[in-house]
């Protein structure tokens, strides 16, 4: 799991499923007709059991937020929520929806929030949960700062160390460093990966406890977590003192599924 209270996907999420039969062309195509446009909306509107419909699952425009277009036209509007943009276009919040997927032609990096702190802790004490960022590695720099990720890209994995096992004291640092390691690697059947152990890949990470902390914001997601100190990667270290040594160890690692 990650741990903030929003999630990150498309703004597509909020659409039927059926309206991106046959990929995004088709889907471009269904908004820009009338007639379908008009059965999309109605869909979109009703919190039905046969998908999760996250306009309705969000509970308002205003806790929509889009931060990912592919058009330069509309990267203006990265960190504006929908009810904001539909306001600004005088349209309904779901036809601003169609309306947008559509100029973009793209699904639209949207943040949506839809959880509670007391859930995420919640969940944090269940000891089969391990975590992960649910997201890609970004440098917060061009092109990536022309659009807003989740912060977990940046935030998530000093996010468990510093605010829920130092300040909040929902999990113990062994218990948090065990499910931040050990046990997603052997969930995904990592070989040779995850423990301290002699025969082990020496991948290691040196943090400092008490200064560990997540940076990274909705509104600036953009910002490295500090309080890492020394990072190895197959026993060659590539990160010194805080910063990137230059060295480039890393390797694919493949898991039980992979086709020999």
């Amino acid at each position: 799991m990650y741990t903030y209270t929003a999630a990150g996907t498309g703004l597509d999420a909020c659409l039927p499923p059926w309206s991106e039969d046959g990929g995004y062309p088709e889907l471009f195509k269904r908004l820009r007709d009338p007639a379908m446009r008009a059965i999309i909306k109605a869909e979109a509107k009703i919190d039905s059991n046969e998908w999760e419909n996250l306009y309705l699952a969000a509970g308002s425009p205003d806790k929509i937020l889009l931060v990912g277009f592919k058009s330069e036209k509309l990267k203006p509007l990265t960190g504006k929520t929908l009810a904001e943009v539909a306001k600004m276009r005088g349209k309904d919040p779901i036809d601003t929806i169609m309306d947008l997927i559509s100029e973009d032609e793209s699904r639209i990096g949207t943040i949506y929030y839809l959880m509670s702190e007391e859930n995420v802790k919640k969940e944090l004490r269940k000891p089969w949960i391990s975590f992960g960022s649910d997201e890609a590695s970004q440098a917060p720099e061009p092109p990536f700062t022309k659009s807003n990720p989740h912060p977990r890209a940046y935030g998530n994995f000093a996010r468990v160390l510093g605010k829920y096992v130092r300040d909040e004291k929902v999990l113990s640092m062994p218990d948090a460093v065990h499910r931040l390691s050990g046990l997603p690697a052997t969930n995904l059947g990592l070989d040779h990966r995850g423990f301290l152990k002699e025969g082990m890949f020496a991948d290691v990470v040196v943090f400092d406890p008490a200064k560990i902390t997540d940076h990274a914001t909705f509104d600036k997601p953009h910002q490295y977590a500090t309080g890492v100190k020394h990072v190895f990667v197959n026993g060659v270290q590539v990160i010194k003192d805080g910063e990137h040594t230059g060295a480039k160890p890393g390797r694919a690692l493949w898991g039980p599924g992979k086709v020999k």
